[in-house]
């Protein structure tokens, strides 16, 4: 079966964790555990975020020299390969040592006149107070927005178009690869005028890039990986129930998150819609049981309208 993992970011860096390599390598080890268990067999291929990774090399390159910082798509190719790195020695550490691995820097067109850039949402870097965050928007010229009681900056979040990098994707996964792409939502890019591609100042969401992604790699299952065990309905209320299975057009008529679970509802839901197909959301930890439909959430065509876990 192929199939398609986008860990969230509590895989890499857990919210509030210092940005340390040692937090992220041990964080990434877990992910490594998990992944493991469905690696052999079947066809997979990771995806991931990087908003703390991002956000953190743009203040070292603000804080080094604000009038040469590296724009973000640059930041981007260099968290998917710091990203992909980690994740693949992890994961070798766990496998069988034939079992081959590759990390694709991934560009991932975006369309340069998307209404996302007059409203940027997308959260990236460490959070803050809010006092701390209005005097660094003041000072470095960001955009600022509440997540949940902290605050972070906010940038614009295009709709990914295209994946440049899906045929040597396609060719490494007929080879049993194990394939680490689309990091952070891949690298963002833009036609800027006929025939010629730039990087563009933007952080893709990762869920829909990765829904994609699924979409062009032909995979069986695509799954949202997250530190929920599944989608609820009312959550953190005495209310709160969770979802075992719906269908796309159930999940439309409910509200998540936007900062969190709303994302991976939205891809799930698209994927399954688009495809014929499953999706589904759950626990990094549960991986195994996902796959074989024990745990999480699964969003499918066929499904009943909605289903509650007991």
């Amino acid at each position: 079966m192929r199939i398609v993992v986008a860990l969230g970011g509590n895989a890499l860096l857990r919210r509030g964790q210092a940005l340390t390599a040692e937090n992220q390598r041990e964080n990434t080890a877990i992910a490594a555990q998990a992944l493991a268990t469905i690696a052999e067999g079947n066809e997979l291929i990771v995806t991931h975020g990087n908003g703390p990774q991002v956000g953190l090399l743009a203040l070292q390159g603000n804080a080094y020299n604000p009038d040469e910082a590296y724009p973000l798509d640059v930041l981007g190719a260099e968290t998917e390969g710091m990203i992909g790195y980690m994740i693949e020695q992890e994961l070798g550490n766990r496998l069988p040592p034939e079992t081959p691995l590759a990390t694709l820097l991934t560009m991932i067109e975006v369309d340069a006149k998307d209404p996302a850039f007059d409203d940027p949402t997308k959260f990236i870097g460490p959070v803050y107070d809010k006092p701390e965050a209005e005097r660094l928007a003041a000072d470095k010229g960001w955009q600022i927005r509440a997540d949940g009681d902290k605050w972070r900056r906010v940038v614009a979040s295009p709709l990914p178009k295209r994946i440049f990098q899906i045929r040597p994707i396609k060719w490494l996964l007929e080879r049993q690869t194990v394939v680490i792409c689309a990091g952070g939502g891949g690298i963002p890019t833009a036609y800027t005028s006929p025939g010629y591609l730039e990087g563009i100042e933007a952080v893709i969401d990762k869920d829909l890039a990765s829904e994609l992604l699924a979409r062009e790699v032909g995979a069986d299952l695509f799954i949202s990986a997250t530190d929920a065990d599944c989608a609820y309905l009312d959550w953190g209320t005495d209310t709160q129930r969770g979802i075992k299975a719906a269908s796309p057009k159930a999940m439309a008529k409910f509200n998540f998150a936007a900062g969190s679970m709303g994302p991976k509802v939205e891809a799930a839901a698209q994927f399954a819609r688009l495809t014929g197909k499953t999706a589904a959301i759950g626990a990094l930890a549960d991986l195994a049981d996902i796959v074989a439909g024990r745990k999480g959430t699964t969003i499918s065509k066929d499904a009943a309208e909605i289903l509650f876990h007991d």
